[in-house]
């Protein structure tokens, strides 16, 4: 089976969620200082997740560069990882209305679970469709940056729930910036 339609399929999508997340960024209502002030946690919520989108391309994108075969189960894992990705405008929207809110900061926080954990459930069926043997096992195996984050967003929506509902939010930067630092062996490996 041919990778490229599904590669073609997610960047279609991830551009659609991207293009919708933007449209849910409404302009402020006066000309001033005080009216960008009005739209900045929207505006920075939008920020943050739109990196996180750009995030999940990028890594998607390198990831797929060691794939050589897909399956029917790979089809489906992928699908549940765009399909999780296209609840970030909704979760996206609901908390730059209500930051201080401790139900839409734990949605927000349980999409990003799921996106996660869909993410990594995408490696593990590409793993088993491309064999232990392969370039992709070699480099993906034993990659705990997936099992740290679902473990920091659980710990997230943990904080979130006792503490206070910005954890949440908070966590999921502290994943951002673990995750937008390339991968050194995947970057090296393209060079080979």
């Amino acid at each position: 089976m041919s990778k490229s339609r599904l590669e073609a399929f997610t960047d279609a999508v991830i551009a659609i969620v991207m293009t919708i997340l933007v449209l849910e960024l409404h302009q402020p209502v006066t000309d001033t200082l005080t009216g960008l002030a009005g739209v900045g946690r929207k505006l920075f919520i939008y920020v943050v997740s739109f990196v996180m989108l750009a995030i999940y391309w990028n890594n998607h994108h390198h990831m797929f560069q060691l794939v050589r075969k897909i399956d029917g189960r790979v089809l489906w894992a992928n699908n549940f990882f765009i399909f999780t990705l296209t609840l970030v405008p909704f979760a996206t929207a609901w908390v730059g209305d209500f930051i201080d809110s401790l139900i839409p900061q734990l949605t927000y926080g349980i999409m990003t679970l799921l996106a996660n954990t869909s993410y990594l459930v995408l490696t593990r069926e590409l793993i088993r469709v491309n064999g232990s043997d392969s370039t992709l096992s070699d480099l993906f195996q034993r990659y705990n940056k997936s099992y740290v984050s679902i473990f920091l967003n659980i710990l997230g929506l943990a904080l979130g729930w006792l503490l206070h509902p910005y954890f949440v939010l908070i966590v999921n930067i502290g994943i951002l910036i673990m995750w937008i630092i390339p991968d050194r062996r995947i970057e090296k490996q393209y060079k080979e």
